[in-house]
């Protein structure tokens, strides 16, 4: 079995740290990409990655298919409006975790929605970039259940 977990980022998530650092805080992927490969255990990796565009987080979904144990996805606006990102999750077959910095359900009505959720096996929401770690425990916490 594969030990690399995925961890994908939807749009405007490249200025995490820069962007609206009131909603979403200072720190960038890079931080959070260390800290989470700071919590693996041996023997396992993970892919961060990040893009702007759906059809590049649903050919990654689906390359994970094949290289990924799990996926932990921040589909930011993605979230509420990818049914093609949904569909592409329920061809994955490993633990998928779903996070968002901020609590979507406290922000405006069109973000209370999560097409994500459908398929995740966990939603981690409103834990600021910690959310990350605790996805990764969590589909860890699931391949060795």
């Amino acid at each position: 079995m594969s030990k690399l977990i995925y961890i994908l980022n939807g749009p405007n998530l490249n200025l995490l740290g820069k962007r609206q650092p009131e909603l979403y805080g200072h720190e960038t992927l890079e931080d959070v990409e260390a800290n989470c490969r700071a919590i693996l255990p041996e023997g396992y990796d993970l892919r961060m990655l990040q893009s702007n565009y759906e059809g590049q987080l649903v050919d990654w979904i689906q390359q994970a298919r094949t290289e990924a144990c799990g996926i932990v996805i921040n589909p930011a606006a993605y979230t509420h409006t990818s049914i093609a990102i949904l569909d592409a999750l329920y061809m994955f077959e490993g633990p998928v975790v779903e996070v968002h910095i901020s609590n979507i359900l406290e922000r405006e009505e069109f973000r209370h929605f999560s097409y994500v959720e459908q398929r995740a096996d966990k939603s981690l929401i409103g834990l600021g970039v910690a959310g990350y770690q605790l996805g990764v425990q969590h589909v860890l916490s699931m391949l060795q259940a």
